[in-house]
């Protein structure tokens, strides 16, 4: 593909903007300017919407973030970079990038340590106060923007946050191969979880969830065996998702990618005696957890947050070289004048992943 240099004077910066729950508007926002040597503006392509999205756009808070001011949604993009700092030497106006939409202080003692994703001075894209990546311009860091290769589409390119997010999930459940796996939820994560396990050459990748559709999907997308959970005990689901993908004493490890207290109790059960737990979804604050089980089959237990080093980049390998075809996800793509027609088609669970072009992008 032919780099494009875009001219910065005819570039929309129009922002989709959310006020309050159901309440969103579009705004022409005052173009960024580089702050930074060291800083790259990148013209926004595709956004894909992710769940935290939704969740803003229904309920107008995550936790103790809450949307107090008016912001700009979207954090899973792609673009094109039509200005660079004098200190950027890696890439250039034309070039076409996935954006990492986080950033971090650098210099904290968890920066230090390669464990960014934990700095408490994350500035992270839609999360109050900051502004998300539906807009027509975004400036970051350079260092935070990948090029992505000749191969990989823009459209592609949208959704490596979210393949970053999974890369990052199966690289904490240490999957070597050769080993089984069991992905809780086949939602865009838990697919992705199973794709790069299976990349990772595990030889068993079983999505289990509480929908068929999504299962069929996940059998055609990366999955060796698929499990619909039944209304019974967590104990009787692990044993059915047990005998059903042939692991007599359970999976070598076993990832939650829904945040349900279901599924993660049946996870505990599910795992193998001296195996690893994932805990890569996000649900209510407290459960119940089996803490009887992690004990006597002393599991070790891990969480996963986002991205660290090295987890983009592999990220783009993947779709790079073939081993995830990130493009299967993608249900449909709409113009940015219909960008709220995205979230209620996400709310619904009517798509996989939805892709919202522009407003730059013509389509």
């Amino acid at each position: 593909m032919a780099t494009q240099t875009l001219n910065r004077d005819e570039i929309s910066n129009l922002s989709f903007i959310l006020n309050k729950p159901y309440d969103v508007s579009y705004e022409e926002r005052p173009k960024p300017a580089l702050n930074s040597p060291h800083d790259v503006i990148v013209a926004v392509n595709y956004t894909g919407i992710c769940g935290s999205d939704v969740h803003y756009w229904h309920h107008g808070a995550i936790g103790h973030f809450v949307v107090k001011d008016p912001m700009v949604l979207g954090h899973e993009s792609a673009g094109t970079i039509i200005e660079a700092g004098n200190a950027v030497t890696h890439l250039k106006p034309g070039d076409r990038v996935a954006i990492e939409p986080g950033y971090s202080c650098r210099r904290c003692g968890d920066c230090r340590a390669g464990k960014y994703n934990l700095c408490e001075g994350m500035v992270f894209a839609a999360t109050p106060p900051h502004d998300g990546t539906l807009t027509g311009l975004w400036a970051s860091p350079a260092d935070f923007c990948y090029k992505l290769p000749e191969s990989v589409s823009l459209q592609e390119g949208a959704l490596i946050e979210p393949l970053a997010v999974a890369v990052h999930i199966v690289k904490q459940a240490v999957v070597q191969p050769g080993q089984s796996v069991v992905v809780m939820g086949a939602g865009p994560v838990g697919l992705l979880c199973a794709a790069v396990a299976k990349a990772y050459g595990a030889s068993k990748v079983v999505s289990v969830d509480i929908v068929q559709s999504k299962l069929d999907f996940a059998k055609e997308f990366a999955s060796t065996h698929t499990y619909l959970s039944q209304r019974i005990s967590p104990e009787e689901n692990a044993k059915a998702i047990k005998e059903h993908a042939g692991l007599p004493k359970g999976a070598d490890a076993v990832i939650d990618a829904s945040g349900a207290e279901p599924s993660i109790q049946t996870s505990l059960h599910t795992v193998r005696t001296g195996g690893t737990y994932v805990q890569g979804g996000m649900g209510k604050s407290d459960i119940n957890f089996p803490i009887m089980a992690m004990c006597l089959k002393e599991v070790t237990a891990r969480g996963s947050f986002r991205y660290g080093p090295g987890d983009y980049e592999l990220a783009i390998e993947l779709v790079a070289s073939g081993k995830v075809d990130i493009k299967k996800l993608v249900t449909t793509v709409v113009p940015f004048s219909r960008a709220e027609e995205a979230f209620k088609k996400v709310k619904e669970g009517e798509v996989i992943k939805i892709l919202i072009a522009g407003p730059n992008e013509k389509i």
